[in-house]
């Protein structure tokens, strides 16, 4: 124990200074394709290959669906789209609540639900409690229990054994209470899409304010939408055009 105390004390802290440091350390994040102005020719070859429709021939150039982009990375390379390191993944949908503010920005209560998830953006939202992120320096802490929950992070698309209980988590948590769509997934059913299994994205369910695209979301990306939750983050755009 006195060994471990005395490595600790050398290494000194391990924390990143995130938002404060730019550009994100190399295998932070995969990034994001960054829509570009090109050729139609070239545009319409790289959006027949994106597997999912996320991308989409927009003159002069190529427009990116965030919503529907699962990072399969068939769209990069020499010939193909730039991808962009940043955190700045989350989004507020159109009519959803605003973000909580007042003593939320010093404490918020969230409550993890996996709803059928792979298990990628699980593992990814895991990482945000460890500490080199050190998610409790924004005053935000996992809870175990909706009851005591603000907000609910909603990973995985809702598979039909799960419709139940994230209604129940949701009609469990006090007012005012926000839910977060993490990952294409638990936006609009991702890959799986809807079916005698699967009802879709988190929205099919419960009411959605905010959604975080990303096949998973790196961990930077799911802080990034957390402060949004409490407006101490800018919103990104979910579909960006050149």
């Amino acid at each position: 124990m006195a060994n471990w105390v005395l490595h600790s004390l050398k290494r000194g802290i391990r924390t990143e200074r995130y938002r404060e440091s730019e550009p994100l350390p190399a295998g932070t994040t995969p990034g994001r394709p960054k829509p570009q102005r090109m050729d139609e020719s070239a545009a319409a070859a790289l959006a027949e290959c994106c597997p999912t429709g996320a991308l989409q021939v927009q003159s002069p150039g190529i427009r990116v669906d965030f919503g529907r982009c699962i990072h399969c990375q068939r769209c990069r390379g020499d010939e193909g789209l730039e991808w962009r390191q940043d955190a700045t993944w989350a989004t507020h949908l159109e009519g959803a609540q605003e973000s909580l503010g007042g003593s939320f920005r010093r404490a918020l209560h969230v409550r993890y639900l996996d709803a059928g998830a792979c298990g990628g953006c699980m593992g990814e939202a895991r990482l945000i409690d460890a500490p080199q992120y050190n998610l409790h320096r924004y005053g935000i802490f996992i809870t175990s229990t909706p009851r005591d929950a603000d907000l609910l992070l909603v990973a995985g698309p809702v598979t039909e054994a799960l419709r139940r209980p994230l209604l129940d988590a949701y009609e469990a948590m006090p007012e005012p209470k926000r839910v977060v769509a993490m990952g294409v997934c638990a936006i609009n059913g991702g890959v799986f899409g809807k079916s005698f299994a699967s009802c879709g994205g988190a929205a099919e369910v419960v009411p959605v304010d905010i959604v975080i695209p990303g096949c998973p979301p790196p961990p930077r990306a799911i802080i990034e939408g957390l402060l949004l939750a409490v407006g101490r983050s800018r919103s990104a755009q979910a579909v960006e055009a050149p």
